[in-house]
Order: structure tokens, then sequence, then C-alpha cells
């Protein structure tokens, strides 16, 4: 019932700062933040795929109701959490058969770098391609796709840093 409510929590708070802040982060016109998806990210690797789908689509909607941008926010977040956990298979140094929450902690720095960054681009690359739904320009296309991602793991990676120092100092 904890765990509920702590997820509850992260989901109100990540949408919040989404739609309050970050979403009007626009860094050169490019680079725009979508520390959101951290949240489809952080849960339980023995979570049930049904609940995770039900998650991600349910954080993608707020976003979208907020941001007034009809299904792309969840079209895209929902796909990351759908290809999450061949992704996490695909990276994870450990077995899988296990539970664990995929943390730098739990699964070092390399393979959490790399499952970060997959679920990233791919969020990225949907979220930019239903925006400019076109390909005349892929010199553009692809900055926006980069500068997103790179500045969404960069945000990500700060959050980790906070909770590893938050957790550090509660242990003394």
């Amino acid at each position: 019932m904890l765990q509920l409510f702590e997820r509850i929590g992260w989901f109100v708070g990540l949408v919040l700062l989404q739609v309050l802040v970050l979403s009007h982060v626009h860094i050169y016109g490019y680079a725009t933040p979508f520390l959101y998806i951290f949240f489809i990210l952080i849960l339980n690797s023995g979570i049930d795929r049904n609940i995770l789908l039900l998650w991600a689509f349910a954080i993608g909607l707020c976003v979208d109701i907020f941001c007034n941008t009809p299904g792309m926010h969840a079209a895209a977040i929902t796909l990351v959490a759908f290809l999450r956990e061949p992704i996490l298979k695909g990276v994870a140094m450990k077995e899988m058969e296990e539970e664990f929450e995929p943390r730098i902690s739990t699964m070092g720095f390399s393979s959490y770098l790399k499952y970060t960054f997959l679920c990233t681009l791919i969020f990225c690359s949907v979220i930019e391609v239903i925006d400019t739904f076109s390909f005349s320009d892929l010199k553009e296309l692809g900055l926006k796709i980069i500068t997103d991602t790179l500045i969404t793991m960069i945000c990500i990676f700060c959050v980790e840093a906070i909770l590893r120092r938050n957790k550090s100092e509660e242990r003394f």
C-alpha cells in the first residue's frame, strides 16, 4: 500500500513538473526535457506488463491534457513501456529472473546508461516525428531528437544523483 502512495506521489509530482515548468523550456528552440519518462523507467522490473502500460498511458494522457497535445505523449510513453522489458533484458548485466528497481545502484552505470539512452531515444524520436509529421527537413528533426534525448538524460541523471545522495544521508 505504501508503494502505491509512493508511485502516485511520483506520478503527480512529475506531471506537475513537466506541465508547469519543463514543457515551457526550449533551449535555443530545440532541447525540451521530458523528465516524466523517469516514472516509467524506475518502476520495478517485475511489474505486470498490463499495469505498466496502464501507468504509462495514464501519465502520458495527463501530460497531453494539460499541454494540449492530443495523444502525442500517451503514444510515445506507452510505446516505451511496451519496449521496456526487452530493453531491460538486453542491457541488464544480472539475470532478469529476480525483481529489481532499474537504478544505477542495481544495474551499474554502464547498463543504466544504455537502458535510459535507448528508452529516451525511442521516446524522443516518437514525440518529434509525431510533432513534426514530416520528413522534409531531416537535419532539423535529427537535431531535435538528439537535443531532447540529451537534455532529458541529463535531467534523469540529476534526479538519480539527488536520490542517491538522499539515500546515503539517511544511513547516517
